[in-house]
């Protein structure tokens, strides 16, 4: 895919973990021995990491810490795209690309927790049934004439929002996909066939709209705005919100754990666990 930050190496990756606390400030509200999942930004893939506390988050109860940090990353991700970004309304209809990876996933999941109807996109054949089992509307293959698909399972509207992770090729007709006041959510560039653009008169004649979604930064902006987020969540995880089960590697055989994502073999969400 296609990265904003790039960083010359050597350096450690990971940005969501989840584990116990060893030492915390005593005004901070943590303490040792406390199960926490945090936003690293960076370093995350070590057995032990050192975040700002304003990054922190108790472990919802229930959840393990592969759970949880699925919740972390993708989830509070995309409570913030669709709930914040997206003004997404009960009734709406969500269209996501790449639904079978972990974006994708917390996509699905949250857009139906807020009362969206959800066509997922997939391009993996082996991902349909995955994908079903979310508790999706519309299964549609990524495909030549997807954007007509698209256009028969709305009755001809298109979607009010879009997710995209993916770019490339898609990205045209994913603008071609949104209704009226429809709203495009770039999320990022997974597709890896260079950054999109957009003829902005094309979003003047239909009055669409295209948004950036840039979690990460608008945290490091905003600060206190994660545990807003993180309550968002939760919130969605009383009421009953699960992710699927992780795929889990040890955290030894983190190059293991990529190359099976770039062969397309991870359903959901990757997680490294110390052995």
């Amino acid at each position: 895919g296609e990265y904003q930050l790039r960083l010359e190496p050597p350096f450690i990756p990971g940005m969501e973990v989840a584990g116990m606390v060893r030492s915390a400030p005593e005004d901070s509200g943590f303490g040792p021995g406390q199960r926490v999942t945090a936003m690293a930004m960076l370093g995350g893939w070590a057995e032990q990491v050192a975040v700002p506390t304003a990054n922190v988050t108790p472990t919802p109860e229930g959840l393990d810490d592969a759970e949880s940090v699925a919740l972390m990353g993708n989830y509070q991700t995309m409570y913030f795209a669709l709930a914040r970004r997206g003004a997404l309304r009960p009734g709406e209809t969500v269209l996501v690309l790449g639904s079978a990876g972990g974006i994708g996933v917390a996509s699905i999941q949250i857009a139906k927790a807020l009362g969206a109807k959800v066509i997922a996109m997939v391009h993996r054949p082996n991902a349909v049934e995955f994908v079903k089992s979310l508790g999706v509307d519309v299964v549609l293959p990524l495909t030549d004439g997807w954007l007509q698909a698209v256009k028969d399972a709305t009755d001809g509207r298109g979607a009010d929002l879009v997710v995209d992770p993916v770019g490339g090729e898609a990205f045209d007709d994913a603008v071609r996909a949104l209704a009226i006041e429809g709203r495009l959510l770039v999320i990022g560039f997974a597709a890896g066939q260079g950054i999109p653009t957009v003829k902005v008169n094309r979003l003047l004649l239909r009055n669409v709209a295209v948004i950036g979604v840039g979690y990460g930064e608008y945290v490091n902006r905003v600060p206190g705005s994660q545990s807003v987020f993180a309550s968002g969540v939760g919130e969605l995880v009383k009421a009953g919100l699960r992710p699927p089960a992780p795929v889990r590697f040890g955290l030894a055989n983190g190059a293991d754990a990529l190359q099976s994502l770039a062969d397309g073999g991870v359903l959901g969400k990757v997680v490294l666990e110390p052995q």
